[in-house]
């Protein structure tokens, strides 16, 4: 599922950011799209689209043999994980963007989707194994 919401919020993120709907079909402004001056607010819808859609590959296809605690449990403790893995991601771009002074569609690919991708999955992953869908002790085996 990591894959997938890599795709999901790299696509949703230049679409806003570097990207502009005319009519039916999207072209780029030379780069400015319609959130371009707010690369941490696209960032964010982007994370969320893509959560929405990795909750469910998780919940019913990854983690699908964990012993079920509950459906709101599950929804609630994903949320507070993605709140954070949000906060990794952000801090990624904003540092690129804010800090380094770069704003192109390649540095906000790789400071905000690359590497910040990769910090909050790794984050994720532990977070949605040891906390979310975690092993009932008589899966574990102890």
């Amino acid at each position: 599922m990591g894959l997938v919401g890599f795709a999901v919020d790299a696509a949703t993120y230049n679409l806003l950011v570097f990207f502009e709907w005319h009519g039916w079909s999207w072209r780029t402004l030379d780069g400015h799209g319609i959130l371009f001056s707010h690369p941490l607010t696209a960032k964010i819808i982007a994370i969320a689209v893509a959560t929405a859609v990795t909750y469910v590959g998780n919940r019913y296809w990854v983690f699908t043999g964990r012993r079920d605690d509950g459906h709101a449990r599950h929804l609630v403790l994903y949320t507070v994980v993605n709140v954070a893995a949000i906060g990794l991601q952000l801090a990624c771009l904003g540092f690129s963007r804010y800090v380094l002074g770069l704003d192109s569609p390649l540095a906000d690919n790789v400071s905000g989707t690359l590497i910040g991708q990769i910090v909050a999955v790794v984050f994720r992953y532990w977070a949605y194994d040891t906390l979310v869908f975690r092993r009932h002790p008589s899966e574990r085996g102890d």
